[in-house]
């Protein structure tokens, strides 16, 4: 098992923005509770990790940080290029399977695309179905299992 750490937790009351860090949240079968992707089928909670997101603003030539992405879970330490569709990961102390990897981007939807043209979440983001809930806070330990668990069909 890869061990990680969560480095943010973050939420927004509506789609297609930014989303804002926020001290923790509980996970649960719907998602992570005060996100407005909360109850999506298979995408109740999404990663991306802060490597990808420092790499992204220095080629673009931006500063962003935790959450500008629209991402629940800001990692570091695991890298999620190399997560599948199936793999389970622990977060804080919930249990993730996840069930996409990126994903369409929403153009001219999204502010990082409006303002530099293009989005990492379409090739770096990570979607998860939540298996067993808990509490996720900054500075949680996680860790990868690519054991997997085949989605489930409601999955995307």
């Amino acid at each position: 098992m890869a061990a990680f750490r969560i480095v943010s937790v973050n939420t927004s009351a509506c789609k297609g923005t930014a989303k804002t860090p926020v001290p923790g949240a509980v996970a649960d079968t719907e998602g992570l509770a005060g996100d407005a992707h909360r109850g999506v089928p298979g995408r109740g909670i999404s990663l991306l990790d802060i490597e990808s997101i420092e790499a992204f603003a220095r080629d673009a030539g931006i500063e962003a940080g935790p959450g500008d992405f629209g991402e629940n879970l800001t990692t570091r330490g695991i890298d999620l290029g190399e997560v599948r569709p199936g793999d389970r990961i622990s977060a804080g102390g919930a249990l993730l399977v996840v069930t996409a990897v990126g994903k369409a981007c929403h153009g001219d939807g999204c502010a990082i695309f409006r303002k530099v043209g293009r989005c990492v979440m379409p090739s770096r983001g990570i979607f998860c179905r939540v298996a067993e809930g808990g509490f996720i806070a900054p500075g949680s330990e996680g860790s990868l299992d690519r054991s997997g668990e085949p989605p489930k069909p409601s999955d995307p």
